[in-house]
C-alpha cells in the first residue's frame, strides 16, 4: 500500500525523551488509523502498548512510520483538515480526562481522541461564531461526551465496535432556520460517544442573561 511516509526525525531530536503531548500526538494518529481501518484492533493495542513503554521521540516516530500524517493526502475525509474555515482544535485524553465547557467560542472543527480516558464538550454556554460546527470523535476505551443547548439543531453520523455511537435528541431546532447546526462524526472501539441537548439550556435565554449582566 502506498502510504505518505513520515520524514525521520532529526537525530538529535530523535534521542530527546519523549513528552505526555509527544506520546499525546503518537495516540492520536494511532486512533484515526484504527478507525480509517489502516491497523487492526490488535495492531493498535500493541503499539499502543508500545507507546508508554518507549523513551525517545525517535522509538515513538517508528511507531507511525507506516502511517499517514494527520491531514495528509491518504487522510479520511471525516478526519481531514479543513481549508479557509480555520484550524483544527484538539482535545485528547489518553488515560486522563479532558473538558471543554463554560463560556468558549469553539471552532468550526474539533477533533477529540480518547483512548481509555473521558472527554466532555460542553457546548450549553459556548458562543458560536458560525453558522455549523463539526466534532470529529475517534473514542477506543473510552467516553466522550458532547452536550448542546436544546434549541440547537443537532446531526450525527457514526458508528461503534463492540462499542456505542448515539446522538439524542436530532432534528430539535431544525423549525429556527438561524439556529446553529451540531455535527458530531464518530467512531467507537470498545468505547461511548454520546451527544444530546441538555434541556433548559437555551442560546436565547443565554444571550438574554449575558445582556442583562452587561446593562448592570
Amino acid at each position: 500500500m502506498d502510504l505518505e511516509k513520515h520524514p525521520a526525525a532529526p537525530a538529535a531530536a530523535a534521542q530527546l525523551r519523549a513528552s505526555d503531548a509527544d506520546r499525546d500526538r503518537i495516540a492520536q494518529i494511532l486512533a484515526d488509523a484504527l478507525a480509517e481501518g489502516r491497523l487492526t484492533a490488535e495492531e493498535h493495542s500493541e503499539r499502543l502498548d508500545s507507546l508508554y513503554a518507549l523513551k525517545t521521540v525517535g522509538e515513538l516516530e517508528v511507531l507511525v512510520r507506516d502511517l499517514p500524517a494527520p491531514g495528509g493526502v491518504h487522510a479520511s475525509p471525516a478526519y481531514a483538515t479543513p481549508g479557509p474555515g480555520g484550524p483544527v482544535e484538539n482535545v485528547v485524553a489518553v488515560c486522563s480526562s479532558s473538558a471543554r465547557k463554560g463560556r468558549w467560542r469553539p471552532g468550526a472543527h474539533t477533533r477529540a481522541v480518547s483512548v481509555m480516558g473521558d472527554i466532555t464538550i460542553d457546548l450549553t454556554e459556548a458562543v458560536f461564531e458560525q453558522q455549523v460546527t463539526e466534532i470529529n470523535v475517534t473514542c477506543v476505551l473510552g467516553n466522550v461526551e458532547v452536550l448542546v443547548p436544546e434549541n440547537v439543531t443537532l446531526r450525527g453520523y457514526g458508528s461503534g465496535v463492540l462499542g456505542n455511537f448515539e446522538v439524542r435528541g436530532e432534528g430539535r431546532g431544525e423549525t429556527d432556520p438561524q439556529a446553529p447546526v451540531v455535527i458530531v462524526r464518530g467512531f467507537a472501539l470498545l468505547g461511548n460517544i454520546e451527544a444530546r441537548p441538555r434541556f433548559g439550556a437555551r442560546l436565547v435565554d443565554l444571550a438574554l442573561k449575558l445582556r442583562k449582566r452587561l446593562d448592570g
